[in-house]
């Protein structure tokens, strides 16, 4: 016998099967006009796939920014690989979609907040201030990415 519908299980799926499309949609076309990414992620999940110097320094969560600089990005069903520029210093990620805890569009004040069982209840908001201008020239073909510290964003 059923216990219910589980709605926030099947929000959750839901909310991952779009970021799954929008980054399909940028492996195969860019990143349009100024949109960019704040992608905080659970550096711990036994899936996520980073460089040791990176899950020594971010030990439980990270945020990533794909904005300028990104090379390589492979979208899959389970998750996505993309390489980023730590610093000059190139490094390829693997970032499971369940292990991805915000992902906010600043340029159109979008974004999604995935909550845990044992989380805290805080309503924060994800969106982070205005972004940076705009990408550069429409032929540059590499995007910058940054660790962030949601922090900054919180209110």
């Amino acid at each position: 016998m059923s216990e219910g519908i589980d709605y926030g299980k099947l929000m959750h799926r839901a909310m991952r099967g779009l970021i799954q499309q929008v980054l399909e949609d940028v492996q195969r076309d860019g990143l349009p006009g100024e949109h960019h990414f704040f992608i905080t992620f659970d550096t711990g999940h036994p899936d996520a796939e980073l460089a040791d110097w990176l899950s020594d320094r971010y030990p439980e969560e990270m945020t990533v920014v794909m904005q300028h600089w990104y090379d390589d990005l492979d979208v899959g069903d389970d998750g996505f690989a993309v390489t980023l520029n730590f610093g000059d210093a190139p490094e390829r990620l693997y970032i499971p979609y369940d292990a991805i805890k915000t992902f906010v569009d600043p340029s159109v004040e979008f974004g999604l907040r995935f909550e845990s069982q044992d989380e805290d209840e805080e309503d924060d908001d994800p969106t982070p201030p205005e972004g940076p201008g705009p990408d550069g020239p429409e032929e540059e073909v590499h995007h910058d990415a940054e660790v962030v510290s949601l922090d900054r964003f919180r209110k």
